[in-house]
């Protein structure tokens, strides 16, 4: 595995994996303590298969310009080095039917890859940290609105939270930023937990903590 960007990129990469596969069944009966081992296993077994072009991709790199809609782009993709074993370990554990569902499940994953490798840095500095509030790493950051943009014209009109907060952010990973919008829907992120303590009183995104608080940015474990 390459340094710098590369290594931040394939680490990206595999917790976008883990953040599906826990937002599905679980693998095993205990989560916290095998999604690791698990998801450092697949994307090794994955990672290969995404193009070498797409391996150090960002924000500033002139290949994002092209893509557009990212899912689209996607879909595109020519996935034929797929691993067997990715397959394999993926429909033993139930995860997927076949090897189709292993392909679309590689795509989902690498669609928030570039997604989030490929969004644009953050621009409101002013409630800025150093560390995700969620697994309290210090690594880049991206700000996740506590109160959903989608729905606040809804909170306003049925005086869920005053104006006064209805912009109000958290500084998060971008994988924990996925977790968080995988685990509940916008209006419920609006009512029931628009903080982080809120957040953190879940015991799914415990779980999670419990994970991505282990992970060391931009080293690959396998």
């Amino acid at each position: 595995m390459a340094s710098g960007e590369s290594s931040q990129n394939y680490t990206l990469f595999k917790d976008c994996l883990a953040s599906i596969l826990f937002s599905s069944d679980p693998p095993t009966a205990d989560p916290e303590q095998s999604l690791d081992e698990f998801a450092s296993y697949l994307a090794s077994e994955a990672w290969p298969a995404i193009p070498p072009s797409l391996h150090s991709i960002t924000y500033d790199s002139n290949l994002t310009k092209p893509i557009g809609e990212i899912d689209e782009y996607v879909s595109t993709l020519p996935l034929d080095s797929l691993s067997p074993s990715f397959t394999e370990t993926l429909t033993s554990y139930g995860q997927v039917p076949d090897e189709e569902g292993a392909t679309r499940l590689l795509r989902k994953v690498a669609v928030r890859y570039l997604e989030q490798a490929t969004a644009p840095p953050p621009v409101w500095n002013s409630t800025r940290t150093k560390e995700c509030e969620i697994c309290e790493r210090e690594v880049p950051l991206t700000y996740h609105h506590l109160i959903p943009r989608s729905t606040h014209a809804k909170v306003l009109k049925r005086g869920w939270h005053p104006e006064s907060v209805i912009n109000k952010v958290a500084w998060l990973c971008r994988p924990c930023h996925s977790v968080v919008h995988n685990v509940a829907r916008g209006e419920e992120l609006a009512q029931h937990y628009h903080t982080v303590d809120l957040l953190l009183e879940r015991e799914d995104i415990q779980r999670w903590r419990k994970y991505a608080s282990k992970q060391r940015f931009g080293v690959k474990r396998g």
